[in-house]
């Protein structure tokens, strides 16, 4: 179990289970993280929306960007590259939004924010990478239709 408090089992549910994410402060940049994090997603069949304001609808792997949350919705996940201070704003928005789960990435944390989040029947994952945890817990090639 991580320090988030999800088991294995309900990381891999949690992969599997999600269809459509919104990745916020996705990157049209090949070197950044989020860039390759998005790629791969898109990779294993999910339907991802890249969120940043300053992709004014550039593309992302082919995908249009769009500038907010809540243009990407509906959503079943939100994956957040922002800062740690930045994260609670967007839990907060995911969680109005109707999201089921979000996902902080590597070195992203915010407990209160977590708290909210449980407390609203939203699952959320803190300090992890799903590409990481996709190969730790050895999922299939996509995720399943």
């Amino acid at each position: 179990m991580g320090r988030d408090g999800l088991s294995d089992d309900q990381v891999r549910d949690l992969l599997l289970r999600t269809r459509r994410i919104a990745v916020v402060g996705a990157s049209d940049k090949p070197g950044r993280p989020s860039n390759g994090v998005f790629g791969f997603l898109l990779a294993r069949g999910y339907h991802a929306i890249p969120v940043n304001p300053a992709l004014n609808g550039r593309a992302v792997h082919g995908a249009p960007g769009v500038a907010s949350l809540e243009e990407a919705g509906p959503l079943d996940m939100v994956d957040v590259f922002r800062r740690s201070e930045e994260a609670g704003p967007v839990v907060d928005e995911a969680i109005r939004l109707g999201a089921k789960s979000v996902w902080l990435q590597l070195g992203i944390w915010d407990d209160a924010a977590a708290e909210r989040a449980r407390a609203a029947g939203v699952a959320i994952a803190m300090d992890r990478c799903p590409v990481i945890e996709w190969g730790r817990l050895g999922l299939p090639g996509r995720v399943p239709a």
